[in-house]
C-alpha cells in the first residue's frame, strides 16, 4: 500500500472518529431531540383508525392505430390522440371526472368533497414482472374509514370514466376529421408553392439538368487542360530550338534582323564600299598632311555626307526599328554582315520567335477559356444543394398530402367504428382492512427523530467555540503537542484536591523550628520556602513524565529552566500541571524548584494544604538576597515548593522589579529545574513581565474549557516568547 493510500485511510479514520466523538460529546442533544420525535409519532399512530381499500382495474386501448405496414409503422389520423400514459395517470385522478363523481355520490355521503376523494384515491398502471414492461391495465384503488364506502365511490369512479371516454371518442374523433380537413388545404398549397419555386430557380440560373450541366462542364475543362498541356510541350520544343539558334548566331533575334536587312539591301553595301575607300584616302592623305589640310578636310567633308546617305538606308531597310531607336551613321558601320548561312539561321531564329509568340497567345486564350468556365462551374455546388433542397422538400410536402388523405379516408372507417376503448377488467370490491402501520410510524418516528438529533447535535456543537480534542488543539495552534493528561480535579476553596502520598511531612504546626533553608528574613526562617520528599505519585500522573521528556527533548542541547507553565484562561489546570511536571523532574533525580508566581489567584498552597503568609511576594517586598541551603538529605527525592505569598497591592510592580531578576538567576543556580506557575495569559500582563527572566514558555489547554477564540489570541501573544509546546489538560481517560 502506497504513502498516499495510508495518509488518505488516516484523514478518514480521523474524520470518522471526530464526528463520533461529536455525537458522544452531544449525546444528550440527540437523545432529547429523538424522544420528542419519537413521543410525536407514537401519540400520531395510536390515534390512527382502521383503514379499508377497494380497487379495480381497467383496460385503456385505442382504435385509433389503424394498420401497420412495413414502412410507415403505427398510422395515426391525429397525432394528439396518442396514448399517453403519464397523461392518463393524471386526468383519471384530476379534479374534473372527481367533481363528477362527488356530484353523484353527494346523495348518499354529504360528507365526502374533492380534496377528500383526490387524496385517497391512486392510479397506477400495473406491470408485467415477466416481462418487465408496463401493460395497458391502469389500477384504481380508494382508501377509506367504511368497507361499503369505500367500494360505493369506486362505482361512482368507473361510471364516471366509462361516460367521459365515450364523450372523448366522439369529441376526438371529430375534431380529428376537422383538423384533416383544415391541414389538407394547406399541404396542397405548399406542395404547389414548392414546385413554382423550383421552376423559378431553374428559369433564373438557366438550369435543366444541373448535373448533367455540371458534368458538361467539367469534360470541357478537361478538353482544354490536355489542349494546353499539348500547346506548352510545342513551346517548350521551340524555345529549345530558339536558344540553339540564338546561341549559334551570337546576338539577339532584334540584332540578327537588322543584320539581316542590311546583308539584303544592295544600296547599303555600295555605301558601305563608298565609306571604305573614303577612308582609306584620309588614311593615306594623313601620312602626308594634318586634318587642317583642305584636302583631308574635303574627304572628311565627303565622308560626313556619306555617313548620312548611309544612316537614311538603314532607317529605310528596318524602320521598325529606326523608330524604336534611330541608329547613327557610325552605329551601322559597326553592323555586322552576315553570310547565306547566318542569314538562314537569323530567318529561322525570326520563324520560331513569331510561332513562340502564336503559341503563347493561344496558351493565354485557352487559360482565359478554362478560368471562364472554372467561374461557371464553382457556382454549381451551390445550385445542386438548393436544387436538391428544393426537391426533397417537393418530395416530403407531396408525402405529406398524401398521408393526410390517407389519414381522412382511415379516420373516416374509424368514426363508424369508434375510438378509446375503455374496458372494465376487475369491478369494485368490498374494502379490505389494511394492514396497521403503527409499528411503520413508529420506526419512521425513530428514523426522523434520530436524523434531526444528530443534526441539531451538529448545529450545537458548530457554534460551540470550545475545544474538545487534541486534534482540534493541533490543527488551531502551531505549536508542538507536548502531550495529554487525563481530567484533573480543579482546587475548590479550602480543600486540596490533590493528595501527595509523601512518606513525610517536613512542615508541622511550627513550620520555622528545623528550617531546611535558612532565609535571611527578618521574619520567622523557613517559612517562605518549604521543602516536600516525594515518596511516589498517583498512577494518573504517569503521563507527566512523557511530557517532561518530550519538554528536554524539544530543548535538547541548551537549558530551559527557568520555564513558565501558564494558559489562556482560568481554570486550565495549570498549576497541577506544574506541579506534576515537578514531581516528574524529581522522580528523575532534578533539583526542582516550583514557585506560585500567580498573585491574582494563587492555587498551589491549596493543593499542597500549606501556608501562605509568606512566598514570592514576601522576597520581592523585602529585597533581601538569595538564601543559603544549609543542609538537604542526598537519599530522599525532594521538591522545593515557594508559593505565592500575601497578595501584593501591585503584583505587576514586583514582577517587573530587579529583585525578580536577581531572585530567578540565583534560584536558576541553585535548582536544575525552576518551574513558575504564572497567570493566565488573556486580560494579564504578568505572563510578560515574568518572561522577560525565563527561558520558555509552556501552555496549557484544557479540553471542553479553553476556546478557539482565546487560544488563537494567547499564541498570538506568545509568538514573540520561546514558547516550547502545548499540553493538552484532560485529553487522556482516567
Amino acid at each position: 500500500m502506497t504513502d498516499n493510500n495510508i495518509n488518505s485511510m488516516a484523514e478518514t479514520e480521523a474524520g470518522y472518529g471526530e464526528l463520533f466523538a461529536v455525537l458522544i460529546r452531544r449525546r444528550f442533544w440527540v437523545l432529547s431531540v429523538l424522544c420528542i420525535v419519537l413521543a410525536a409519532a407514537t401519540a400520531k399512530a395510536l390515534k390512527e383508525k382502521p383503514t379499508y381499500k377497494s380497487s379495480m382495474q381497467l383496460l385503456v386501448e385505442s382504435n385509433y392505430q389503424g394498420k401497420k405496414d412495413g414502412k410507415n409503422g403505427n398510422q395515426f389520423a391525429d397525432s394528439n390522440v396518442e396514448i399517453d400514459n403519464a397523461t392518463q395517470l393524471s386526468l383519471m385522478q384530476g379534479s374534473q371526472l372527481i367533481q363528477r363523481a362527488v356530484a353523484l355520490l353527494r346523495p348518499k355521503y354529504p360528507e365526502l368533497n374533492v380534496e377528500e376523494i383526490k387524496k385517497s384515491l391512486v392510479v397506477t398502471q400495473v406491470a408485467d414482472e415477466k416481462a418487465k414492461a408496463q401493460t395497458k391495465i391502469f389500477e384504481v384503488t380508494y382508501t377509506g374509514n367504511n368497507p361499503n364506502q369505500t367500494q360505493k365511490v369506486l362505482q361512482i369512479m368507473q361510471r364516471v370514466y366509462l361516460e367521459y371516454n365515450r364523450e372523448q371518442q366522439r369529441l376526438r374523433l371529430t375534431k380529428g376529421l376537422a383538423f384533416i380537413d383544415e391541414q389538407l388545404p394547406k399541404a396542397r398549397n405548399n406542395v404547389a408553392q414548392v414546385e413554382a419555386t423550383l421552376e423559378e430557380f431553374r428559369k433564373n440560373q438557366n438550369l435543366i439538368e444541373p448535373e448533367v450541366q455540371a458534368k458538361a462542364l467539367t469534360e470541357a475543362i478537361n478538353s482544354i487542360q490536355q489542349e494546353r498541356r499539348t500547346n506548352q510541350a510545342t513551346r517548350r520544343e521551340l524555345q529549345a530550338q530558339y536558344d540553339s539558334l540564338q546561341q549559334q548566331l551570337a546576338s539577339s533575334p532584334q540584332e540578327a534582323l537588322v543584320a539581316a536587312r542590311l546583308s539584303q539591301s544592295s544600296r547599303y553595301q555600295a555605301l558601305l564600299n563608298e565609306i571604305q575607300k573614303t577612308d582609306l584616302a584620309i588614311g593615306q592623305q594623313r601620312i602626308r598632311f594634318t586634318d587642317k589640310n583642305p584636302v583631308i578636310q574635303k574627304l572628311l567633308s565627303e565622308r560626313k555626307k556619306q555617313l548620312s546617305l548611309l544612316q537614311a538606308e538603314g532607317q529605310r531597310a528596318i524602320p521598325q526599328v529606326s523608330a524604336q531607336s534611330p541608329a547613327t551613321g557610325e552605329s551601322l558601320l559597326k553592323e555586322r554582315q552576315l553570310g547565306t548561312t547566318d542569314l538562314t539561321m537569323a530567318t529561322r531564329v525570326l520563324d520560331i520567335q513569331t510561332n513562340l509568340k502564336g503559341l503563347t497567345a493561344r496558351d493565354q486564350a485557352l487559360a482565359k477559356k478554362e478560368e471562364q468556365l472554372r467561374v461557371e462551374l464553382d457556382r454549381f455546388p451551390n445550385l445542386l444543394a438548393k436544387y436538391t433542397r428544393l426537391q426533397t422538400e417537393i418530395q416530403l410536402k407531396r408525402e405529406t398530402f398524401q398521408q393526410l388523405e390517407k389519414a381522412r379516408q382511415d379516420l373516416s372507417l374509424e368514426i363508424a367504428r369508434g375510438g378509446f376503448d375503455w374496458q372494465v377488467v376487475e369491478v369494485p370490491q368490498l374494502g379490505t382492512k389494511s394492514v396497521s402501520k403503527k409499528k411503520q410510524n413508529i420506526m419512521l418516528g425513530v428514523v426522523v427523530g434520530l436524523f434531526l438529533g444528530v443534526a441539531v447535535a451538529f448545529a450545537r456543537d458548530m457554534l460551540d467555540d470550545s475545544v474538545h480534542s487534541s486534534d482540534q488543539l493541533k490543527k488551531l495552534v502551531a505549536l508542538p503537542l507536548l502531550g495529554m493528561t487525563p481530567h484533573l480535579p480543579q482546587v475548590k476553596k479550602n480543600k486540596p484536591i490533590i493528595k501527595l502520598p509523601f512518606g513525610k511531612r517536613p512542615v508541622s504546626a511550627s513550620w520555622g523550628t528545623e528550617p531546611i533553608i535558612k532565609l535571611p528574613f527578618g521574619k520567622p526562617e523557613g517559612m517562605a520556602l518549604c521543602t516536600i520528599e516525594v515518596i511516589h505519585s498517583p498512577p494518573a500522573w504517569k503521563s507527566f513524565d512523557l511530557i517532561y521528556k518530550n519538554i528536554q527533548l524539544q530543548n535538547s542541547g541548551s537549558t530551559f529552566s527557568p520555564l513558565i507553565i501558564t494558559s489562556a484562561l482560568d481554570g486550565e489546570g495549570k498549576s497541577t500541571i506544574a506541579l506534576g511536571l515537578a514531581i516528574s523532574a524529581a522522580r528523575l533525580h532534578q533539583r526542582v524548584l516550583l514557585i506560585d508566581a500567580d498573585f491574582h489567584q494563587p492555587m498551589l498552597h491549596k493543593q499542597l494544604n500549606l501556608p501562605n503568609e509568606y512566598g514570592l511576594s514576601t522576597l520581592l517586598e523585602s529585597n533581601a538576597t538569595m538564601p543559603i541551603r544549609s543542609y538537604v538529605p542526598s537519599s530522599d527525592l525532594y521538591i522545593d515548593i515557594l508559593t505565592s505569598g500575601s497578595i501584593p497591592e501591585d503584583p505587576v510592580n514586583l514582577l517587573s522589579s530587579p529583585q525578580m531578576q536577581r531572585l530567578i538567576t540565583g534560584f536558576e543556580q541553585t535548582y536544575d529545574l525552576v518551574l513558575l506557575n504564572v497567570p493566565p495569559v488573556l486580560g494579564m500582563v504578568d505572563v510578560l513581565l515574568v518572561a522577560s527572566c525565563c527561558r520558555g514558555v509552556v501552555l496549557v489547554a484544557r479540553i471542553d474549557v479553553v476556546t478557539k477564540t482565546a487560544l488563537s489570541d494567547t499564541t498570538a501573544m506568545l509568538n514573540k516568547l520561546n514558547t516550547i509546546g502545548l499540553i493538552a489538560n484532560g485529553a487522556l481517560r482516567a
